[in-house]
């Protein structure tokens, strides 16, 4: 974007032409770093189911923050093997699959992160925070690879379960909305 043009837009304007010209990422871009706590836009009543605290949730809790914070400093994958031993600690925890998924779409493992992002969906039976993650993830992966209805229904789900991400990607994916973000685009491209 134009030095000169990005001085009259505010951190919101910024994030929403990120989301145009990256719609397949969630936080921020490699480049910038991964933003582990993305906001989905759920109200804060959405919650996981309580997981009683046992020795080993608590122990995999504690790898899957230091797991987030390798990801954040940009060691996507030494987060990846941390990720799995929070997994293999508490294998039914939701949170470290979904979180192992985005570090594998980060990675380029398309694959791995859908495998995880079954596994978290299943787990968290597709509701809760977890699921709407894992839900809008998939929704990405899906649209990303050319997908769109089986995105729609990832992201409809996620939608009812309170997600604005979700219903943004909703309203990008109206072919109305795509001719605009296109001519977004080009207009960007002529100015830069």
């Amino acid at each position: 974007m134009p030095q000169a043009l990005s001085e009259f837009l505010s951190d919101r304007d910024k994030a929403v032409l990120d989301s145009i010209f990256n719609p397949f990422q969630i936080g921020g871009g490699a480049e910038q770093g991964v933003d582990w706590n993305f906001d989905e836009g759920l109200s804060d009543d959405v919650q996981d189911p309580y997981e009683e605290p046992t020795p080993e949730v608590q122990e995999s809790v504690r790898r899957e923050i230091q797991a987030i914070k390798l990801a954040e400093c940009g060691d996507l994958a030494k987060a990846v093997d941390v990720f799995s031993s929070a997994i293999e600690v508490a294998p039914t925890r939701r949170a470290p699959w979904n979180n192992r998924a985005q570090a594998y779409r980060l990675l380029g493992n398309d694959q791995a992160a859908l495998a995880d992002l079954e596994m978290a969906l299943q787990l968290s039976g597709g509701t809760g925070r977890t699921g709407c993650r894992a839900l809008c993830q998939r929704g990405l992966l899906h649209r990303k690879n050319g997908d769109d209805d089986a995105a729609r229904d990832d992201f409809k789900a996620a939608t009812n379960l309170g997600s604005k991400f979700a219903r943004g990607q909703l309203i990008e994916m109206n072919p109305y909305a795509a001719l605009c973000n296109q001519m977004l685009r080009d207009a960007f491209q002529k100015l830069s």
